[in-house]
This record gives C-alpha cells, structure tokens and sequence, in this order.
C-alpha cells in the first residue's frame, strides 16, 4: 500500500506519496519531478544520484524513499539561489568540469558536502572524497580543480 511521507526537499517542506520499496531517486524524478540525480548504476557506487540528507553525501538509487521521512534533502536543483549558481556550479563551468554531464550533478553534490565538511582540502583529500563518483569521460582533473577554485576563493558553500 502507498503511503506519504513527510520531508524538506531544497528548503521547502512537502509531503510526497511514496510507494513501498520505493528508492528516493525514483520518489525525486517521479513524485517530485527533479530529474537533476541522475540513475547510473543502481548499485550506489558511480555516485551519478547523489543527493545531501541532513548535509551527508547520500546514493540516492539504494536510498528507500522512506528514509528521507523527517529529514533534509538538497539535491542539484536546491543549489542555485535567487537565479544565481552554486559557486561549485560556476567554477564546475569555468574548468571544463563537464563533458558529457552524466557524473556531473552527483559529483557537484558530493563537491559541495566535501566543502561544507573540509573548507580548505589538500588535493589528496579531495581525491579520497571524490573516489565514489565516476567521470567516464576522465575528466578528474579539472573537477579536483574546480573544488579547488572554490576552497581557495572562500566562497560560502
């Protein structure tokens, strides 16, 4: 039997029929049309859904929608405020950080939960965070440098 669950999703508190067993990635696109998490895998390893529950990097694919009751979402759509980008959508931009856009959203998201966590990260730090997304299109280097832009220019994430 459906049911409803109650959650903030990018500031915003809603309340969203879910249908048992089902993931939170599918509960965003289908439900709550945010189509920004994207479905790579389906096994929580190439990072493609990733969303921030209560500010934790989270794989939104292996995440029952359930779990989201009570809780805080930001997914990639949250980001952007009052027409203006992320700083880690903008410098994602600025260093070619996207080809085919796949990885993208799930790697800004995880970007910015390292960011909020480690203001300041060492390259290695970074790569270690970021080791649970994957580019296939081997872009890795400029999006170490992307996070890099932003940790160094002090912008609030």
């Amino acid at each position: 039997m459906a049911g409803t669950i109650t959650l903030t999703i990018n500031g915003s508190s809603r309340t969203v029929p879910v249908a048992p067993g089902q993931s939170l990635l599918i509960m965003l696109h289908d439900n709550l049309d945010m189509t920004g998490a994207k479905y790579g895998c389906g096994e929580g390893v190439c990072g493609a859904c990733t969303v921030l529950m209560d500010g934790e990097v989270t794989r939104s694919c292996i995440t029952p929608a359930e779990m989201a009751a009570g809780k805080s979402i930001t997914t990639i759509e949250g980001l952007e405020q009052n027409g203006k980008l992320h700083p880690l959508q903008a410098a994602f931009m600025e260093n070619g950080a996207l080809q085919c856009g796949y990885c993208t959203s799930g790697m800004i998201m995880s970007g910015v939960a390292l960011l909020r966590k480690t203001p300041h990260p060492t390259d290695g730090e970074i790569v270690r965070f970021m080791d649970g997304n994957v580019c296939r299109c081997g872009l890795h280097p400029h999006i170490i440098r992307a996070i890099r832009q932003v940790s160094e220019g002090g912008e609030h994430v």
